[in-house]
């Protein structure tokens, strides 16, 4: 049995899950710590060098290969030459993330994007295992997508691909933080979905979740703000489906949460918009939250082999 592993760190906004992996994806160590993203960019980045080199540390003190690392960030980011080009969650400003990483551990070190690992992980090892044009989308406080196609995720010429929640499915609808109005987004996302039950109702602190569960147990409020979610996002799916003709649709982040009373009127939704496409599966996904540490460890064991 190999001891090589490798060190991979999923970094979001407010926290970090990090682990040590082995080559076929088994996590041999997991640590979560906080991004500290308050303390400004330059606090992340040395947080970020400090818990990877120890992470490379505890891996030799137990008798393992470091041989290789993969961050993962949000934002936009330059993955061929391994800069955070932007990141609103984190501050970062064209921080030259690989190399300050390979010069701090002395490893190879690969640099990517975090939804787009995310799907490279689903794709690989979780729900869309054994399919060839795999669709990641992961909704959360925002809504992003990987295309994943034979095992790689596509990021377009520069490194925008995947951005469905800025397709416009409400023409003059609500305002998005991108400067749009009535991207899926805004209207279907899951913080989206929580803020408009509390506009219209006056309850504090509902999420998308609780709007799920009401919505199920009968409250018409709730069932309301539910059904224009899936119409909504059936909108952006038939539109995604034209463009990238996925095999399986796999959904992840908190709304899927929800599971089948997401899916279910989903699958439902989409079926009668469509015409001439072909209709995908539509999956939970599998991996929760680890998606972006595992898709990490599969970007710096692809960069591996890459470089050797």
């Amino acid at each position: 049995m190999s001891n090589d592993v490798v060190v991979a760190l999923d970094v979001g906004g407010t926290g970090m899950k990090c682990a040590l992996v082995g080559r076929g994806g088994e996590v041999v160590h997991a640590e979560r710590h906080p991004t500290l993203a308050q303390r400004g960019p330059e606090a992340v980045t040395a947080n970020i060098l400090d818990i990877a080199a120890g992470l490379a540390d505890r891996a030799r003190a137990d008798g393992l290969d470091p041989v290789a690392a993969g961050l993962v960030v949000p934002g936009v980011i330059d993955e061929g030459n391994g800069i955070a080009v932007w990141s609103s969650n984190v501050g970062f400003r064209d921080v030259p993330l690989r190399e300050l990483t390979q010069k701090r551990l002395g490893l190879p070190t690969a640099l990517g994007h975090d939804v787009r690992a995310g799907g490279l992980a689903e794709a690989r090892l979780g729900a869309g295992r054994g399919q060839r044009h795999v669709l990641f989308i992961a909704i959360g406080t925002g809504i992003a997508a990987a295309h994943v196609v034979d095992g790689k995720a596509l990021g377009g010429a520069h490194g925008a691909a995947g951005e469905v929640g800025h397709i416009v499915v409400r023409p003059g609808g609500p305002a998005c933080k991108c400067g749009g109005h009535g991207c899926l987004e805004s209207i279907a996302s899951a913080s989206a979905v929580g803020r408009r039950y509390v506009e219209i109702s006056g309850e504090a602190g509902v999420t998308a979740y609780d709007v799920a569960t009401r919505a199920a147990a009968g409250e018409e409020l709730a069932n309301q703000i539910w059904t224009e979610t899936v119409e909504a996002f059936a909108d952006g799916l038939l539109t995604a489906q034209a463009l990238y003709d996925a095999g399986i649709i796999v959904l992840g982040g908190g709304l899927a949460e929800a599971g089948e009373a997401l899916l279910a009127p989903l699958r439902l939704a989409l079926a009668q918009r469509v015409t001439f496409h072909r209709l995908p599966s539509i999956v939970r996904a599998k991996l929760g939250d680890t998606a972006g540490c595992l898709g990490a460890a599969l970007l710096a064991l692809d960069h591996l082999e890459e470089t050797r």
